[in-house]
């Protein structure tokens, strides 16, 4: 087997500004950039180009703002060098690492690019950042963009949605995210993992709101975590972990969980009940994933690779009695743990993924059995995915009734809007970013012409 290469510092640089430029330039997600260059690369150099990106993507938009002040006018970089000097500085304003070593370093970078021509840019640029440091921050508290690092039309809409708590969700999306845990109740309780917890020096609290969630106050990898091969406990956050609640399974019930992949929601409802379930995708990649977990927590599911929306080709006729609708979304409620978000999405996103939203909701609705529960779920805070998706269903389905939540449900900072549901924003309670729907399916009736429930 060959051995795994240890970079040196200018080449974790000059990785972790490729990864930036993938992300910035050409709209790859951060976890796709990363995995392309994870081969042959050893452990500890890989988690310091992860960092160095993460970290860098995290705030893009405020140390993009600092370069387009630091460069001259009519100077455009190569997309991996304008990279490279977003690595630099987020270095330099975030670290804790000697600032002249930085730069010496990130000089050697460009050279690791493959672009020598660039290393006095680079220098100069970077040097020029550490004297002028105090004016450019006072210059960002006048840009909302740079202010917030999220892109413009990102903070408008925001605080369009949000006018009381933008600024609060904002600052969250640029926080690391904490590790929750979900114990397997199968296996054990969450009182027990969590002594199993103490027993091994790990610091750890329940979650008031997620009846299975344990959160870790620091990081871990998941083979340190006691029974994590035996299935004992799983990494999900704790506001994804509501869905298991809201939906209510019981034994011997058949369920679609319909975008299901990776599958924490699907194991999840495993770890309640005895159920059929039936989980569906359209990424094959995501669904080994699904499958990887199913046995590991030695749960059973029918796994199909395809369209949710494409009934005619994979239902059987029998309806569900619960239907899991994780629809596909801007993730605007995770973007602390998903930061390419911030500038991998476009406006126009919104109004096509509320398209292929209610196309979900419309061909699924006919699967579920009457008295039914479907469950309509988002990672995102924008009201146009959410309360409006659910608004014009059923402005369209007069047998969908609105399940009502109930006000304890969830933590501090969730709302209930208009009778349509409730959001989750991002660091309530810890949690992510989160909107949740029911609808039942009641009766209906036709009697002289005139539909009645």
């Amino acid at each position: 087997m060959a051995s795994l290469e240890k970079l040196s510092t200018a080449a974790r640089l000059a990785a972790a500004a490729r990864v930036v430029a993938a992300v910035s330039e050409n709209g790859e997600s951060l976890d796709d950039a990363l995995d392309r260059c994870e081969a042959g690369v050893e452990t500890s150099s890989m988690a310091a180009i992860q960092a160095l990106a993460y970290g860098t993507v995290r705030w893009y938009p405020r140390i993009d703002f600092w370069a387009s002040q630091l460069l001259e006018a009519g100077t455009k970089p190569k997309p991996q060098v304008r990279a490279l000097l977003a690595v630099g500085v987020h270095q330099l304003a975030f670290s804790s690492h000697p600032p002249h070593a930085i730069v010496d370093q990130a000089v050697e970078a460009a050279r690791e690019l493959g672009q020598p021509r660039a290393a006095g840019l680079i220098n100069a640029v970077l040097r020029r950042f550490l004297r002028e440091q105090q004016a450019l921050n006072a210059a960002t508290d006048k840009v909302p963009a740079a202010r917030f690092a999220h892109p413009s039309w990102w903070v408008e809409l925001i605080r369009r949605d949000w006018p009381d708590e933008w600024a609060q969700v904002l600052e969250a999306n640029n926080q690391p995210p904490p590790m929750w845990l979900r114990v397997n109740r199968r296996k054990t309780s969450r009182s027990a993992y969590v002594d199993a917890l103490r027993e091994a020096s790990i610091a750890a609290e329940i979650s008031e709101y997620a009846s299975d969630a344990v959160l870790l106050q620091t990081a871990l990898p998941v083979n340190a975590l006691p029974g994590f091969e035996r299935g004992v406990v799983s990494v999900q956050d704790a506001g994804a972990q509501l869905a298991a609640d809201l939906l209510e399974v019981r034994d011997r019930m058949r369920v679609l969980d319909a975008c299901a992949a990776p599958g924490g929601k699907t194991c999840h409802l495993l770890e309640r009940a005895d159920l059929d379930v039936v989980a569906i995708d359209r990424s094959a990649a995501r669904l080994a994933q699904l499958e990887q977990n199913l046995r590991r927590l030695g749960l059973s599911a029918s796994v199909i690779e395809g369209d949710a929306a494409d009934t005619a080709r994979w239902w059987d006729g029998q309806p569900f009695e619960r239907v899991l609708l994780d629809a596909p979304c801007t993730a605007s409620g995770v973007i602390r743990r998903h930061p390419d978000v911030k500038l991998r999405r476009r406006p126009a996103d919104i109004e096509s993924l509320q398209r292929e939203q209610l196309r979900l909701l419309r061909t699924l609705w006919p699967v579920l059995a009457t008295a039914g529960r479907l469950l309509y779920v988002t990672c995102s805070i924008l009201r146009a995915e959410n309360e409006e998706v659910i608004r014009l269903f059923r402005e369209a389905e007069p047998a969908a009734r609105l399940v009502p939540i109930s006000a304890s449900f969830g933590p501090p900072g969730k709302r209930v809007m208009a009778g349509a549901g409730v959001q989750i924003l991002p660091g309530a309670a810890g949690m992510d970013g989160f909107y949740y729907a029911c609808l039942e399916k009641r009766r209906t009736e036709t009697h002289a012409g005139n539909p009645s429930a």
